[in-house]
């Protein structure tokens, strides 16, 4: 018979305390062209266990540490290299043993039939390539996963960061136009500014934590930019506004919710902006709800803008000093707006709180 030469060589590991034995097998694998280490027993098979190995060949019966015992160490290890069992004739028992403790195969002593021995030790070194192109590849597939998930991780937050870069700046061009817009009327010019510190302070004083009260500044910014599209010069004539005027005007909360629906980042911020002309008793517009139905961040700017449109001068009427509006919100509350809104509000003013 004549061995063929491995294309790589395969480095196999042999524990026999039998010297003649371990000799017998070493030259015999050393034909079949292997790489071999021998070694006289379980505790040295042990010291020499690394990841280079490819395959070990260890006796069952050895003084110190016998094979069982070598074999359930090496398993503790997790390094994949199959086992196979010397063991003598008649010793069937021992066998069905060591495969149930996981060896992958046994081979009886002395050995007779080379053929089979050589095609044992091939099956055996086979697996061990699978096994290790199996780690190479799940290896090889954590990295791609972690290195991909760097990368998702990465776009995600400059993702985040142009998102909300895009808020910022969607929501400044919007109060550059509506402040513009109230430049225009010297009774109007600084409202939203007032409304947005005087809900802002509400807020505080109740409460309320840092997420309701951005979503309360931001609707307070751009509550009236419905009047964008609405011509609204009118409100600059003397004396008060015809229905039809009136008409016009109360379209601007359902108009501002349609500029900002595009906008998803502002989706909690529509409803208030919709619904900041309601009020408590359900008079309000533009859809006449009241009570449960409106939520505490629309009770408060409906406070708020109130409040400043009383303190504010119009063309047609002159303006409340602050002892009057505040008198002015504590005989609406209950009915225009809401009981604990208008006592923390009242507070903020006459406190002068900041």
């Amino acid at each position: 018979m004549e061995p063929k030469q491995p294309a790589k060589q395969v480095k196999i590991l042999i524990a026999d305390d039998d010297g003649i034995v371990r000799e017998a097998v070493d030259k015999i694998l050393t034909v079949f062209g292997y790489e071999v280490v021998s070694v006289a027993g379980g505790k040295e098979a042990l010291d020499l266990l690394g990841p280079e190995l490819d395959l070990i060949i260890l006796d069952i019966s050895m003084p110190g540490m016998d094979g069982f015992e070598a074999l359930r160490r090496i398993n503790a290890r997790k390094l994949g290299i199959p086992v196979i069992f010397l063991t003598g004739a008649g010793s069937m028992e021992y066998a069905v043993k060591a495969v149930n403790l996981g060896a992958y195969d046994f081979i009886t002593k002395p050995i007779e039939d080379l053929e089979l021995f050589n095609i044992k030790i091939k099956r055996a070194v086979e697996k061990r390539m699978y096994v290790r192109r199996e780690r190479a590849y799940k290896e090889d597939l954590e990295r791609q996963v972690l290195e991909k998930t760097f990368e998702l991780e990465e776009k995600n937050r400059l993702l985040s960061e142009y998102s909300h870069n895009l808020e910022i700046t969607t929501l400044d061009t919007m109060l550059s136009l509506q402040t513009a817009l109230e430049e225009k009327d010297v009774y109007t010019a600084g409202h939203t500014v007032r409304v947005t510190q005087y809900a802002s302070r509400i807020a505080r004083a109740m409460g309320l934590d840092d997420g309701e009260r951005q979503v309360l500044a931001r609707a307070c910014q751009v509550h009236d930019i419905g009047k964008l599209v609405i011509d609204i010069s009118y409100i600059c004539k003397p004396g008060p506004l015809s229905e039809e005027e009136w008409g016009m005007m109360r379209k601007h909360p359902v108009i501002g919710e349609n500029i900002l629906k595009p906008l998803s980042f502002m989706s909690r911020e529509l409803a208030i902006v919709r619904h900041h002309h309601e009020r408590l008793d359900g008079k309000g517009y533009p859809d006449g709800i009241g009570g449960d139905e409106l939520d505490i961040l629309t009770k408060i700017i409906t406070a708020a803008d109130s409040y400043d449109a009383m303190t504010s001068k119009r063309s047609y009427r002159s303006n409340l000093n602050p002892v009057e509006a505040v008198a002015e919100m504590r005989r609406c509350a209950g009915s225009q707006f809401d009981d604990e809104v208008v006592k923390v509000f009242c507070e903020i003013i006459q406190n002068g709180s900041n």
